[in-house]
């Protein structure tokens, strides 16, 4: 077995070790243990019947674990890494039918509506077991009768999964007696649930629990309880929480998961039936649902989707009050802040004896501390459930306080309340928001909330709105809630109310009166409870912005000393203060992160640079700070919080900060604090210096010192805790060094929650090793309330003062700044790019952020977590304190030359010489050039036309072999130098390894876009790519649509017509690429670019920038790149982030169900950034139908991105690999998908490493444009790239020198370097290295390189990698798809797609596309699970006709709910009429055409003030007429670029980001109209007066309807929606045109400023009313209900 250990060489002169370029390079593979194919979970194979349903056997593990070491790739917040969940939620409410007891038909309704829901969920690996559904009810007495009496008509009864195995069973059942006894419960029986386990899938029937049912009497203590039955309810939580501590004492609880006793619900008043099974099996399952007397007024239904393919019987929903749709963001913090809460001051245990008496009972659940005794009852919170179990137990504790339900819900889930415009009128529940966000960190995150405790049912939806909730209300008072509309088959003539919940909104029935109350109603007499306003007013005492002060703390040489001691370089000051104190920005980068990662530098880094940001992807979206920032806050508090239980005066009195930004002003305010007059606020100060003398070791002292004194502050009454680290002189800063700000806040925060002391204190930083906005993050994120950043500013008095600086000012080469304003402006820069990085994990609210530890750790080792970060997930161990003591001290300034001046580390831009290493580098792009060929001199702009072969010189092996030594001797950069392989067998030869060809195959390039590319550099690549059999990537910005061809018209010289600005070419190149990206921007996506791809990829993240949108300055936003994108030139374009349509995985799969649709024989890839618990969510995705996943790195490149995001967020794709991979596998999902991977990848070695970690496909991003010419100048994001192959101008690109040729040079030369590493390994098909971690070990030799420690170990992570070497059958499609090459299966939609079949195969249809003439009309029924509905017959007329359409018209008649993505792609010549409603993304895509929705003639409610069609409607369209005779939801016409759309009303967010066409609103729109709205016009009907309030004025104006060509657009398009839906409020408008015209207001953006319709100053402009119109010339014609048919008809042209 040879080990390529001895090949490796040592470098002597600067003690480097890397393989030689004759070696085989270190690999390190993921590999998976024995796989189960569908085939054998389909006949039960390899599982076993112990309850986990698919536990593999490990025959070999790659990386032996270490004494001592465990497994640690899947540790942290169960939540985050082993399972998330969406889902389908409503409720249905009677409380006037069937006495009182209800009816069977609520329940009825309820399963059908569950049933609808299918698409909502998904299912485990088996394809049948469910992943979960249940419903909550009111208790069927009916059914109970024998266990209800005279004296006990309303016992409480038990919902309880219990063990299996009868032996366990009893034991259980004697405890659960026994504690029931003790409580004064009378025990009244046990009743087993009837179930039918045979209609249940393979992995549900191994893993169900035997459903028992148990009763028990009221005790007699509680005789007077009878009518609220408060009393009652409380004593049966604590008894349920009571019982599984004695079943843990008793020995009763197993590990394995059948025998895990679990309380489904325990109340008097509702009831729970849920279980691992799909919506349609929960009545077959549980026989009690199909019975007559199973009465109730309510039903809570629930249908889940799990990234999990082995969800467990308890994780199925409803909860036992909540249903939740969505995902908790901030749930490590909550759950923190939760169990801060219970250890404070703790009662003795005697008095959590007594369960019955009422007021004891009640004392109990209205203390927080009385939640932290393990011994007596269950712990209330545990990261190691589920996020909506979590929030489930502390909603419930809450109700079983003196909140009601409602109440309690407002509280943990709040409304963005400042600035809301709907509750001007509603001060009260301002008030009740103010006081509660001041004692509770919000739980936020998207979250569509359904509830009950018995004596209300309600719904609210997060403060964004990014979850779906629709309503009707019948004329019998039933109330129908729920996710989608038209679950439940309603007759539109019985419905007298139609609505939908928007962000923040509730909405509530009283279960005993039948009363229903919309969202001001319910939160008005919520909020009226108590005067919140008044304890506010008197208590809380505020600190708003003050001016900066102007005095300097320092002179200059004392700052530049500090700066140094504190790790500042003169990047900092360069770059990043010049932009944040020069523009209020953080600065703008581009080219990705290719620097060391922290711990492998041989360069001093701070504490923060050992962090990464997480964020969302998938189950969660990112939100937007830049266009909804109106949902955000950074507003902060200090001082001791009270009891969230209790609600009393007290909880008011706190010190609250508009800023978490601190300077000395306000905290010289926050010191007047402490005066007993002024509020009492006891203060104190801690230094976090010690002495240099102390040396390294130190550190630990100094620690435990002021954890010490911050305990015995806060004993004494502290409530606003320092921590400094500010010296008073030079004296102090020469003799002492400081604990770095991270360790010292985190440390003294977690040592304050063990002593049950964190919420007596609020904690304020004062350092000065604080700039960047990720290390006020990484501040807040462990704990800190507030940070004051005395260098900072100081630097920045020092910057603003500079003669540079003053002179760069007067030559207006920098805005004009006084100093305040410059401090102002850094401010600003810092909260900005806080909300940035809050939003990237789907956060609203700094306080939620605050100790949420949202970061995971490279490079810590555990003493170092232990300390101050516990909980935080570290994977490869890293330094220790002493190390990271030593690290401080070597930033410390030493020579005269350092202490006059700071150095240049060199950390983002390149510095030669004493910088750090960047991996590409101009030197490394010449190695690359030189070895394949390249001259840069040699373009257009020189002598290319003359030159032999177009200047390509022959490639060279030998400067290849320079290139790759170059990178085998350079410092250790990646995860992957770490890494050493020895296979298992002999050496090949190389004649027997499968050619180049073959393994070019598998090559990919980046998604690099047009715009962010040059014309040149974007086509050259596709070229290359398709030239080899590769597969290039469009990236997000479009493709014309001339590259669909491939070329017939190539000269001898290697010249084309067709790309006259291309050399090289070759007849028969293709410049289409072979992946069309699909990203938040639509850039450019029609259904012809769609159709014409052989692969659609859809951007969830992206590597420089997880959880942000895409950038393209305003520069490279040129006429051409304009007209491929739909937008203006010379506006920027800033992508949104991914969270309109694909704001959880239930919405990504829609999004692939719709790119399925369009194009059948199109692949669908999702691309995802390496994170922790990337594992589970790639199993998410598999479950959703993508095809192909790809992992990106946290270092990819990118155009233009936020500084701190390329550097901060994102782990290495070594470990996203290797999670998804190993998740994939172990839950049996890895045969539906391939993996792809990139981000970094350079060289076959690094190519190899990958393949071993899982990956079959390799996508080549920077590298693939160095060999295209690039020479790393890193200046993409300025549009001045010296070789044109990131710029725009026409002068650069005629610089660009690439050809084909050179791009496959390079890509021949990988190919044959991994041939040569397949033969030393004795491996001759590639396949057989993928998943073969079995073959590699971690190298010692790199590991002793490391220079900062010794800490470093993979073992523990990669360890964990399932072994794969014998069973591959993962390389292979699923059985069922006909177990052939992946790469030759695509996924095809099932029957949710068969109406659009059904379209598509009508004879008159078929006939209609063929003749493509004349007028054709069809009729079809629709429901809501027809999805995606004309999206497969717009792929076939776009297949046959491209973006043109049809000539003729297709009308298409469609009856009834239509499902998701109704009209999505819709072309030319197609025009869609729905009667009845429609779900969210309707004309999502929409190119041409018509779309109309219209009511049923005889609908019992008003059209215009009822909700007609759900969100997203129209994101991305690119032309088309829409109509629709009632509201809209959230977000209207996001990214609209050319549609024509009248609507009655709309949600929060119309017209964000677009860039073109024309929108009516005739009815009340949310807030935030028009934000990033950089194109096309608005018109909005403000009936309120208030629209004002409601616009986003950031980019827009608006003015009234003042030009004559304005007024003629509006009144023809209402005349056209008029005639279109019979709408009343046009009719009514239009009749009375001369007095409500004045009632529109005219939104545009700049762009806009000068057309006709706005300015009026344009003479003779037509005006175009219709996106459909066969010209765009207008008709004057009479208006109003009046008109002739044939009138009408020539209006609607």
């Amino acid at each position: 077995k040879p080990s390529c250990s001895s090949a490796i060489k040592r470098d002597h002169n600067n003690n480097k070790m890397r393989l030689s370029s004759a070696a085989l390079i270190a690999v390190v593979a993921s590999s998976a243990s024995s796989y189960i194919s569908s085939f054998q979970l389909q006949h039960g194979l390899t599982q076993r019947r112990n309850g986990a349903a698919m536990e593999r056997v490990t025959s070999l593990q790659a990386f032996k674990l270490k004494e001592g070491e465990t497994k640690n790739m899947f540790e942290g917040p169960a939540p985050l890494v082993k399972e998330r969940d969406a889902c389908g939620v409503g409720f249905i409410a009677n409380t006037k039918s069937g006495e009182e007891f209800g009816t069977h038909k609520v329940l009825q309704q309820g399963l059908t509506a569950l049933d609808c829901m299918e698409h909502r969920g998904a299912c485990g690996g088996d394809g049948i077991s469910g992943d979960g559904a249940g419903i909550m009810t009111q208790i069927p007495w009916k059914l109970f009768s024998e266990y209800r009496s005279e004296n006990c008509p309303k016992p409480g009864v038990g919902m309880v999964f219990l063990p299996q195995q009868e032996d366990r069973r009893n034991s259980v059942k004697e405890v659960i007696e026994k504690v029931c006894e003790a409580n004064e419960l009378e025990f009244l029986g046990w009743r087993e649930v009837p179930v039918d386990p045979s209609a249940l899938g393979p992995q549900a029937r191994d893993a169900v629990p035997s459903m028992w049912q148990m009763f028990v009497k009221a005790p007699k203590r509680l005789d007077d309880d009878e009518e609220t039955r408060d009393g009652f309810e409380r004593t049966l939580y604590l008894v349920r929480r009571r019982i599984l501590v004695e079943l843990e004492k008793a020995g009763l609880k197993w590990e394995d998961a059948n025998s895990e006793t679990y309380f489904a619900s325990f109340s008097s008043a509702t009831i729970v039936y849920k279980g691992m099974v799909q919506g349609c099996v929960l009545p077959q399952f549980y026989k009690d649902l199909q019975d007559e007397d199973y009465t109730t007024k309510f039903v809570i239904y629930h249908r889940r989707f799990s990234t999990n393919t082995n969800p467990k019987w308890p994780l199925a929903q409803p909860m036992r009050v909540v249903g939740h749709n969505g995902e908790i963001n901030t749930l490590v913090g909550n759950v923190n802040w939760v169990k801060a809460r219970e250890k404070s001051k703790a009662l003795p245990e005697c008095e959590l004896e007594d369960l019955v008496d009422a007021e004891n009972t009640d004392n109990i659940v209205m203390m927080c501390n009385t939640q932290d005794v393990p011994n007596v009852l269950e712990p209330l919170v545990d990261l190691g459930r589920s996020d909506s179990a979590n929030l489930d137990a502390v909603f419930e504790l809450m109700t079983k306080s003196r909140h009601r339900a409602p109440c309690a819900l407002m509280s943990l889930v709040p409304t963005a309340y400042e600035n809301e415009p709907a509750l001007s009128n509603n001060p009260e529940i301002v008030d009740f928001y103010k006081f509660h966000g001041g004692l509770l960190e919000a739980w936020d995150g998207p979250a569509l909330l359904v509830y009950s405790d018995g004596k209300s049912i309600g719904a609210s939806l997060d403060r964004n709105g990014l979850r779906p909730a629709r309503y009707s209300i019948t004329s019998d008072g039933t109330v129908y809630m729920m996710s989608e509309t038209g679950v439940v088959d309603l007759e539109e003539s019985d419905i007298v109310q139609k609505g939908r919940l928007g962000p923040g909104q509730m909405i509530n029935v009283d279960l005993a009166t039948g009363e229903f109350k919309d969202n001001i109603a319910i939160k008005s007499e919520i909020a009226s409870r108590h005067p919140y306003g008044e304890w506010v007013k008197q208590g809380r005492k505020d600190v708003t912005k003050m001016t900066f002060a102007d005095d300097r703390l320092y002179d200059d040489a004392t700052t530049t000393f500090a700066q140094g001691t504190f790790g500042w370089g003169l990047e900092d000051i360069g770059m990043q203060i010049q932009d944040m104190a020069g523009s209020a920005k953080e600065t703008t980068y581009s080219m990705g992160d290719d620097a060391p990662i922290a711990v492998l530098s041989e360069r001093p880094h701070t504490p923060y640079n050992y962090f990464k940001q997480r964020f969302a992807q998938v189950t969660n979206p990112p939100i937007d700070p830049l266009r909804e920032g109106v949902v955000m806050s950074v507003a902060m508090t200090l001082g001791k919080k009270e009891s969230i239980y209790k609600v009393s005066e007290k909880g008011a009195r706190l010190i609250h900060l508009e800023s978490p930004v601190l300077n000395s002003n306000e905290m010289d305010r926050i010191a007047s604090f402490a005066e007993p007059e002024n509020g009492g606020f006891e203060q104190s100060t801690i230094s976090t210096r010690y002495s240099l003398a102390d040396g390294p070791d130190g550190i630990k002292a100094a620690i435990d010192a002021i954890c010490d004194k911050a305990v015995e502050d806060v004993r004494n009454g502290v409530e606003v805790l320092i921590l400094s680290d500010k010296s008073a002189d030079q004296a102090e800063l020469d003799g002492t060094t400081y604990i770095p700000p991270m360790i010292a806040v985190g440390a003294v925060h977690h040592r304050l929650i063990d002593e049950g002391l964190r919420m007596d204190t609020g904690l304020v930083i004062e350092t000065g090793s604080a700039w960047s906005t990720h290390h006020f993050a990484c501040l807040v994120g462990y704990g800190a309330n507030a940070v004051h950043p005395y260098l900072a500013l100081e630097t920045v008095k020092q910057w603003h003062g500079s003669k540079r600086t003053q002179s760069m000012m007067k030559a207006g080469k920098l805005d004009s700044t006084t100093l305040d304003e410059a401090q102002q402006n850094y401010r600003k820069a810092v909260e900005n790019g806080l909300l940035k990085i809050l939003s990237k994990m789907g956060i609203s609210l700094l306080s939620s952020y605050q100790g949420a530890q949202i970061f995971e750790a490279m490079g810590l080792g555990e003493e170092v977590i232990d300390t101050s970060f516990k909980g935080t997930t570290s994977r490869i161990g890293g330094v220790s304190l002493s190390d990271i003591a030593q690290e401080t001290a070597m930033m410390r300034p030493e020579t005269a030359d350092e202490k006059a001046k700071l150095i240049n580390y060199g950390y983002y831009k390149p510095v030669p010489k004493q910088g750090e290493y960047h991996v590409n580098s101009s030197d490394l792009a010449k190695l690359l050039h030189d070895a394949i060929g390249l001259d840069k001199t040699v373009s257009a702009a020189t002598n290319r036309d003359e030159a032999e072969n177009d200047g390509v010189k022959p490639k060279n092996v030998a400067n290849y072999e320079i290139f790759k030594k170059s990178l085998e001797s350079a410092p250790l950069a990646n995860i992957r130098d770490l890494l050493d392989f020895e296979s298992d067998r002999e050496s090949i030869s190389i004649d027997e390894v499968e050619p180049a060809a073959e393994i070019m195959k598998r090559f990919c390039t980046g998604a690099m876009s047009l715009g962010a590319l040059s014309r040149e550099a974007h086509e050259t690549l596709a070229i290359a790519v398709n030239r080899v059999g590769g597969k290039s990537n469009s990236g997000e910005g479009g493709e014309d649509t001339v590259r669909i061809k491939d070329l017939s018209d190539v000269d001898e010289k290697g010249r084309s017509p067709t790309y006259p600005h291309l050399a090289g070419l070759k007849n028969g190149d293709s410049a289409n690429s072979y992946i069309h990206q699909v990203a938040s921007g639509r850039f450019g996506v029609t259904p012809e670019f769609l159709t014409t791809a052989k692969q659609l990829e859809i951007k969830m993240a992206q590597g420089a920038k997880p959880g942000e949108g895409g950038q393209l300055p305003g520069p490279k936003v040129s006429d051409y790149i304009a007209t491929l994108r739909a937008s203006k030139p010379g506006v920027t374009l800033i992508s949104p982030p991914p969270h309109h349509d694909i704001y959880s995985i239930e919405d990504l799969a829609q999004l692939i169900h719709d790119l399925h649709a369009i194009n059948e024989s199109a692949g669908v890839s999702v691309k995802l950034v390496s994170s922790i618990g990337i594992g589970t969510v790639a199993c998410g995705v598999a479950k959703a139908q993508a095809d192909v996943i790809q992992i990106s790195g946290g270092d990819g490149g990118t155009g233009a991105s936020p500084l701190s995001s390329i550097k901060h967020a994102g782990m290495p794709w070594e470990m996203g690999l290797s999670e998804a991979h190993s998740a994939l596998l172990n839950n049996g999902l890895r045969d539906r998908v391939t993996l792809r991977v990139d981000g970094g990848i350079r060289t076959g070695r690094d190519l190899a490493i990958a393949a071993m970690m899982g990956a079959e496909e390799f996508g080549f991003g920077t590298i693939a444009m160095i060999a295209e010419g690039c020479v790393m100048a890193r200046v993409c994001h300025l549009n001045t790239c010296p070789v044109g192959v990131t710029s725009q101008k026409e002068e650069l690109r005629k610089k660009f020198p690439g050809t084909p040729e050179h791009v496959v040079n390079f890509f021949m030369f990988v190919a044959e370097e991994i041939r040569e590493l397949m033969a030393h390994l004795g491996y001759s098909k590639f396949e057989d290295l993928i998943g073969r971690a079995d073959l590699l070990k971690e190298s010692e030799e790199q590991l002793a390189r490391i220079a900062k420690t010794k800490g470093v170990s993979l073992s523990g992570f990669f360890g964990s990698i399932p072994e794969s070497k014998d069973d591959r059958a993962f390389l292979r499609a699923t059985p069922a798809e006909g177990g052939g090459l992946k790469d030759s299966v695509v996924h095809v939609n099932g029957g949710s797609s068969d109406l659009d079949r059904e379209m598509c195969n009508h004879e008159d249809v078929k006939a209609a596309i063929e003749k493509n003439s004349g007028d054709t009309a069809v009729s079809f029924n629709i429901k809501n699970t027809d999805r995606s509905t004309g999206a497969m017959l717009a792929g076939d007329i776009s297949r046959q006709y491209g973006n043109k359409g049809l000539d003729g018209n297709l009308n298409i008649n469609i009856f009834g709910s239509a499902g998701q993505s109704f009209g999505a792609f819709t072309l030319p010549g197609m025009k869609l009429r729905l009667t009845g409603e429609a779900n969210d993304y309707v004309g999502k895509g929409m190119h041409g055409g018509e779309i109309v929705v219209l009511p049923e003639a005889d609908a019992g409610f008003v059209a215009a003030d009822s909700s007609i069609v759900g969100n997203a409607c129209l994101y991305g369209a690119t032309g088309g007429d829409f109509h629709a005779n009632g509201r809209a939801g959230e977000r209207f016409c996001v990214r609209n670029s050319g549609a024509y759309a009248v609507c009655e009303g709309t949600g929060d967010h119309c017209c964000e980001y677009m860039t073109g066409g024309v929108v009516v609103a005739l009815g009340t729109v949310g807030r935030n109209v028009g934000a990033g709205m950089t194109g096309g016009i608005g018109y909005f009907y403000d009936e309120d007066g208030r629209f004002n309030e409601r616009v986003n004025e950031e980019i827009v104006k608006f003015q009234r309807v003042g030009s004559a060509a304005g007024e003629i657009q509006l009144r023809n398009m209402i005349e056209r929606h008029f005639e279109k839906t019979g709408s009343e409020k046009a009719e009514a408008i239009l009749d009375n045109w001369d007095e409500e015209k004045a009632k529109f207001w005219q939104v545009y953006p700049p762009s806009e400023a000068q057309s006709a319709v706005v300015s009026d100053t344009i003479v003779g402009e037509t005006v175009k009313v219709s996106a459909t119109a066969p010209s765009e010339e207008l008709c004057y014609l009479p208006v109003g209900a009046g008109l002739s048919p044939d009138q009408t008809t020539r209006c609607a042209d």
